[in-house]
């Protein structure tokens, strides 16, 4: 028998509490739509059952069926700001840290002398 996933099993709480925002927000979008579970499963293309398990934000609920689900609600659009790079500000600053930096410069002039 496979062994299950740790992130199944105990999700890290900040993960479990903004996946169950996410299935809330989801399902209101739907209802506001007036779509049924089964309408919505149609046009992308997955079962009732992925639908609902999203909408209850189940961790292990494919990113796919999430992204779709957004994108059948025409709000897909709005996750742009969240992963765009320039906003990782932390990201930013670890890779700054890691640049090599040279210990010894050129001379002034940008030439490189012999003197050993």
């Amino acid at each position: 028998m496979p062994k299950k996933t740790q992130l199944f099993e105990t999700p890290p709480y900040a993960v479990e509490q903004r996946l169950a925002r996410l299935g809330a927000d989801l399902r209101m979008a739907r209802v506001r739509r007036k779509l049924t579970i089964a309408d919505v499963a149609e046009k992308i293309g997955t079962g009732v059952r992925a639908v609902a398990d999203a909408e209850k934000g189940k961790v292990s609920t494919g990113v796919g069926v999430y992204i779709a689900l957004l994108w059948t609600y025409g709000l897909l659009n709005q996750m742009d700001d969240v992963a765009e790079p320039s906003r990782d500000l932390e990201g930013q600053r670890l890779a700054q840290s890691r640049e090599n930096i040279r210990a010894r410069g050129a001379n002034v002039e940008g030439k490189i002398d012999n003197d050993f």
